[in-house]
């Protein structure tokens, strides 16, 4: 059916025939973007002309139009977007005429369930409205006549946008501020996993304002690339409101599927990259855009001031001050020399890049542009000063962010970096990561940059830095597949072999220290010598410590904290000594504290559990997340069958979260009397940043221990509870055993999805399979628990290959059911 068709339908039968005909509309494969938003425009507006045709001569209602404005204005209906409706008239008709001409139309459609933004209101009215509320104001700008007068229409039309360039000094900065506090609230769009298309920025909003600035004739936006990045994002919209039935804008994890089904895409990971490179357009076009209105309106204020120092005279040029070779300030920005000659000096991209990110300046769109397309490509491997540059680049901190970002958006990082294409844009689908990751690659060289004074080659650590990730997007392990792209692409920049093969071993190993120092025994000397046979040496141990806090730090609030900052800095202290030619000790088993021994006297002579509680205060590490207060909590207990489960699962009851666990029986002193009692010394957290009574806490314990106390029931109901995200299947658990991690018990690793009580049916299935827990290594990161418990026999040896395969098996079965 074309469209003449169905509007003739939607003429002839009225509403149900509009329905009907819409219904068609966008079930139609064969259209979709722009000509069905404009199909489903002129569809609307047939029948809505109909319906105010019909009542203004009904009620001989004259000197009067029905106006659309916002997205209906501008004619991009997408399918369940609201409609933005103006009843405009002259005054001249009666009030009670007018009152009844609008129920004539806005009945009809909120009859079929069609949201709708509706007004009435006189030229002036709506004038003063605009003038009052910035986004009436926005929303006129885009008016255009449906039916009735259309000379009224055009009228106001003109009177809007004659005030709104009128009033640009004024509007501007005020819609600039609206900006920032909806990007403050909403976030940036081209880094979240659940984005909202329109809110966010760099969305549908922020492109509708860029419309605004334009229309103000005081600046423009650059238009390469913006209005196909519009389109997508109304695509993706149009996509998100047939798959859900909704008039929604945030593109929920559920769906995307889905969505990206409707679009002819691969999958939802290729639905958020073409997302995030739709916004990305817009945020850098905003960009550019304010400072130039900025820039505008500081020298319009100016003006004045000048006239009077220079009248009679030539204005003066602006200041140009150098900044590098072939590269000054001028007007708060970084542009090119009158002398530059960007043909025959391929090294000027990156010492303008540099100049401008050391100077904390941005580089001039101009200057960004001439240099894309004028620059010839640096040769292979780089001279020495370009490799220079781009370190200096690197290590100017925040700077460098907006600097690499005008870059980017041209081009250039691919062609000077072209395996930097692969990780461009890409989403991290993972909550602990803030970033995609090529943006987290960037964030991780910032957070290295103020790093560089503790390492004797902070040209590695910040290169390294830039490439941990590079490995993302292709198959299998990132870290194998980015030590060879690192290789190439260190080699490419100009370093030499050796130094090539340090960033190579920082890339395949930047997780080395801290998957270690929270998942293994540090006491354990395999542990220490393991790590020290990887690094190597004391200058790459140092280049790895300083790499892993980076990361960390730019991963997110869930990946670093005061306490990993910690353990990590035991284990490197450890493996300095062992490359140093220390010889790590074999652990022996300490003698029990006065404090320890006490508790063991108590509960012996109680026959029950004895508990301490001590509050660890932590101090905040700078741009983190605050610590929950950390506790220690002894217990000391007759030894028996199921303690290990029972405690995890009353910590659990008490939303304590476990970070390590140590458990081992110590001797009764002699007078006491022979034997022995069992000591739990865990290190927990509390989640709420309250500590929990001990006495509480050990009249539960002694329920679950006697069997009094359903733990698996409660922590069903707090499981019940659990938030989780709709129609989002969490991987399957994968249990292993850590071959060679110690020579004193058996790792077990448990890779899961963290929940309340996880701790608890792991101890409950180690206990099943006849082990003993000697330690366990909790780390959480986002949603994802891993877990390692060094277990050993009866008898307290290692478990044998076969067997201790069996117990993997065992858990992972557990968890699975």
């Amino acid at each position: 059916m074309t469209s003449l068709d169905v509007t003739t339908e939607a003429e002839d039968s009225g509403p149900s025939g509009y329905a009907a005909a819409r219904l068609r509309l966008l079930r139609e494969k064969a259209r979709s973007g722009p000509p069905r938003r404009a199909a489903l425009a002129r569809l609307t507006d047939d029948w809505l002309s109909a319906l105010f045709t019909t009542a203004a001569q009904s009620l001989g209602v004259r000197g009067a139009a029905l106006v659309a404005v916002g997205g209906y204005g501008r004619g991009e209906l997408s399918p369940r977007s609201d409609l933005d409706l103006l009843l405009l008239h002259d005054g001249s008709a009666d009030g009670g005429a007018i009152a009844s001409l609008a129920d004539r139309i806005w009945y009809p459609v909120w009859d079929l369930g069609l949201a709708l933004d509706h007004s009435v209101r006189t030229s002036g009215e709506a004038r003063k409205t605009a003038g009052d509320d910035l986004k009436v104001q926005l929303g006129l700008l885009d008016a255009r006549g449906v039916a009735g007068d259309l000379g009224l229409v055009a009228g106001l039309r003109s009177a809007v946008l004659a005030d709104w360039r009128n009033q640009a000094p004024k509007r501007l900065p005020e819609l600039d501020e609206l900006c920032r506090e909806r990007a403050e609230r909403q976030g940036e769009l081209q880094f979240l996993l659940e984005p909202d298309l329109k809110e966010a920025r760099g969305g549908l909003r922020d492109a509708t304002a860029l419309r605004a600035v334009a229309a103000s004739w005081l600046a423009d936006a650059p238009r390469e690339g913006l209005a196909d990045a519009r389109r997508a994002l109304l695509d993706t919209r149009d996509a998100l409101h047939l798959t859900t039935g909704r008039a929604t804008d945030r593109l929920t994890l559920q769906e995307q599927d889905q969505v990206a089904g409707e679009l002819d895409l691969l999958d939802a990971d290729a639905l958020l990259r073409q997302v995030y490179e739709a916004a990305r357009t817009v945020s850098y076009a905003s960009d550019v855009t304010w400072r130039e209105v900025n820039r505008v309106l500081k020298a319009r204020s100016a003006r004045p001031r000048l006239r009077a120092m220079f009248a009679g005279g030539r204005r003066p040029e602006p200041e140009r001050t150098p900044l590098a070779d072939g590269v000054v300030e001028m007007d708060g920005e970084v542009v090119l020399a009158r002398t530059a000659k960007p043909e025959r000096d391929p090294v000027l991209p990156l010492r303008a890049a540099a100049a401008a990110a050391q100077s904390g300046l941005p580089l001039s769109l101009h200057a960004v542009r001439h240099l894309a397309t004028a620059a010839k490509p640096l040769p292979v491997p780089w001279p020495a000063e370009a490799r220079e540059e781009l370190v200096t680049l690197l290590g100017a901190g925040e700077p460098t962010v907006a600097v690499w970002e005008a870059l980017e958006a041209e081009g250039l990082i691919t062609r000077l970096l072209p395996d930097w294409e692969r990780v461009r844009c890409r989403p991290q689908r993972n909550a602990v990561h803030t970033w995609t990751v090529d943006r987290h690659l960037v964030e991780a060289a910032v957070r290295a940059s103020a790093l560089t004074r503790r390492v004797g080659r902070p040209d590695l650590l910040l290169v390294a830095a830039l490439l941990h990730d590079i490995g993302k997007g292709w198959p299998g392990d990132h870290s194998v597949a980015g030590e060879t792209i690192a290789r190439d692409m260190a080699a490419r920049v100009g370093f030499d072999k050796h130094d090539v093969g340090v960033i190579a071993t920082l890339v395949r190993h930047h997780l080395l220290l801290i998957e270690t120092a929270t998942r293994r025994d540090l006491d354990d000397p395999a542990t220490v010598r393991s790590v020290a046979d990887v690094v190597g040496s004391l200058g790459t141990l140092e280049l790895l410590h300083a790499l892993t806090e980076a990361d960390g730090l730019a991963t997110g609030p869930a990946a670093w904290s005061a306490w990993r900052g910690s353990l990590v800095a035991d284990l490197v202290a450890r493996v300095a000594g062992v490359l140093a030619g220390e010889t790590p000790a074999e652990p022996e088993p300490a003698a029990p504290s006065a404090e320890q021994e006490r508790l063991a006297i108590e509960a012996h002579r109680s026959r029950g559990p004895v508990l301490a509680l001590h509050a660890q205060a932590e101090p905040p590490l700078p741009d983190a997340e605050p610590e929950p207060v950390g506790v220690e909590l002894l217990i000391a207990l007759p030894d028996q069958p199921g303690v290990l489960p029972a405690v995890a699962g009353v910590l659990a009851l008490h939303r304590l979260t476990v970070r390590a666990a140590d458990l081992r029986a110590v001797d009764l002193p002699d007078e006491v009397g022979p034997g022995s009692v069992l000591l739990l010394n865990w290190r927990v957290a509390a989640a709420y940043g309250s500590l929990p009574q001990a006495a509480r806490l050990r009249a539960d314990l002694v329920r679950a221990l006697d069997g009094s106390l359903d733990i698996p029931a409660r922590l069903a109901e707090r499981d019940a509870a659990y938030p989780r995200r709709r129609g989002v299947k969490a991987p399957p658990p994968r249990v292993t055993v850590a071959s060679a991690a110690s020579h004193l018990a058996t790792v077990i690793e448990v890779r899961a999805q963290d929940a309340p009580g996880l701790l608890h049916r792991i101890g409950h299935a180690l206990e099943s399979a006849a082990v003993r827990v000697r330690s366990a290594h909790v780390s959480t990161l986002g949603a994802n628990a891993v877990d390692a418990f060094y277990v050993t026999g009866p008898e307290g040896a290692p478990l044998p290959t076969g067997e201790a395969g069996e117990v993997a098996r065992t858990v992972e079965a557990a968890l699975r059911t």
